[in-house]
Formats: structure tokens, sequence, C-alpha cells
């Protein structure tokens, strides 16, 4: 498995997250991170990142704890593009997809033409090839995702996380980056774990769902996630219900 959580504890302050949650999620298949606000998604993806520690338990990527991985191991391993709107004026697209490069650079960071090429795939399988020596001061936030993953892409780790990479778009992009992380994890053999509120998206477009009902991880198939309630015990008690058969959330 890609990533393997063993018996983990999250906690923010004095409050639990998930107490000994246990979960593999598998290459070459995309999982939506749901759940309400505030109960642990990105502090989840973080951990599994390795950038804040579990309380209790291991994470395992690839075969290997975190604590077995040097950083550059770990580089190598592991990319995680955030939530932040990021906006770097003097760079063009290709020099900052180029960044996801640094593990395999010497020390200077120098390119060599293998890395100039990988730089130039990862814009194409994003769809971004044209915008190449565009500045991200220039671009629509839907762009300057697909940048941020193309950085991802040109790490080339066989684990991409993403914190709510569909925050800032419209409904149409939102599917179409959707679409594309889809493709890029059946496609290039990835393990995508990514956090969302769009429970359509969750359910219509990834093969899992991981869904956080505190202190618990409810990890399965998206038509299994369906059928299983754990849906409906999210919203109840709140003046909401989801509806089966449009996969979405309805006020009562």
């Amino acid at each position: 498995m890609s990533i393997s959580l063993r018996h983990i504890t999250l906690a923010y302050g004095r409050r639990t997250l998930l107490e000994e949650v246990s979960a593999e999620f598998a290459p070459q298949s995309l999982t939506a991170l749901i759940g309400r606000n505030g109960t642990g998604k990105s502090t989840l993806l973080r951990a599994v990142a390795g950038l804040n520690p579990a309380a209790k338990g291991e994470v395992r990527l690839c075969g290997r704890t975190l604590a077995e991985l040097t950083p550059t191991q770990r580089a190598a391993t592991v990319s995680f593009v955030t939530t932040e709107r990021v906006r770097i004026a003097n760079l063009a697209c290709e020099d900052v997809v180029a960044l996801g490069r640094a593990p395999y650079t010497n020390w200077i960071g120098r390119l060599r033409e293998e890395d100039r090429q990988i730089v130039h795939r990862a814009l194409e399988q994003v769809g971004m090839g044209a915008f190449a020596r565009k500045t991200m001061d220039r671009m629509s936030d839907g762009e300057c995702q697909r940048v941020m993953i193309a950085r991802a892409l040109a790490q080339d780790t066989p684990v991409i996380l993403l914190d709510e990479p569909t925050a800032f778009l419209d409904l149409p992009n939102r599917y179409e980056l959707a679409v594309l992380l889809r493709r890029l994890a059946h496609e290039e053999r990835k393990c995508i774990l990514f956090s969302t509120h769009d429970l359509d998206i969750a359910l219509s477009l990834c093969d899992a769902v991981a869904l956080i009902d505190t202190p618990q991880l409810h990890l399965l198939p998206a038509d299994e996630m369906i059928r299983s309630g754990c849906i409906e015990r999210l919203f109840a008690g709140e003046n909401a219900c989801f509806d089966a058969a449009t996969r979405t959330v309805r006020l009562r």
C-alpha cells in the first residue's frame, strides 16, 4: 500500500480528532477525504506528509515509516499541494514547476536536460504547456492550481496529497480538476489523497472516500460509502440530509 495508517491518534490542542485509526490507501487510486469543518482533514494530510507528527501511531509510505525516511527520501516519496492561493510574480510557470525537481538536482540546484524534460511533461499533463513562460500573477486560480499540481508531478512521487484543491474554483473547473486527478492516479500509478467539501465530486469521480466522523475514519469504495449510511450519520442532528440519488446535501 502507498499510504498505511497504523493506530493513528491525532489531536489539536486538547481535542482528539482521530483515535486509534488504521487505514490503507492503494496505489493507482484517487481518494477523497471528507468531513465537517474542524474535524482534522488538513491535520491528517499534514501528518501523512510528515509535517506534523501524530500524537500516537505510525504512518508508513510505500512500506517505510516516516521516521525511516531522510528529508530527501521523503521529498522523493510524497508531495503536498496546500490550500493557499499561490502567486509567484517573478517566476515563470516552468520555473515554479522546476522547484519540484529539488530532491534530484545537485547541491546548487542545476537542472539537467532530463529534469527539463520532466518539467515540460508535467506542464503538458495538466494542460499548461502553452503557459510555460507566463508568470502566475497573470493567471486564474484554476490555472495556478494546475501549475502547483504540475510541480507535484515534476517531483515524481508515488504519493500526492492535496488540501482542498477545488476550494477557489467554480463548478466546471472543480470537475475538470477532479477528472485530471483521476486520470493522473490511474495513468501515472499515483496514490492521490485530497480533501474536499464537494460530495458529488467525491462520490462520482473518486475510487474511494475517506470520511472523518470524529474520532473515527471510515474508508470505503465510493459506491459502498453511498450505501453505508456514514454520510447520513455525518449530517445527523443538522438541518440537512444527504440525497443518495443526486449525491448532494439538501436542507430539510
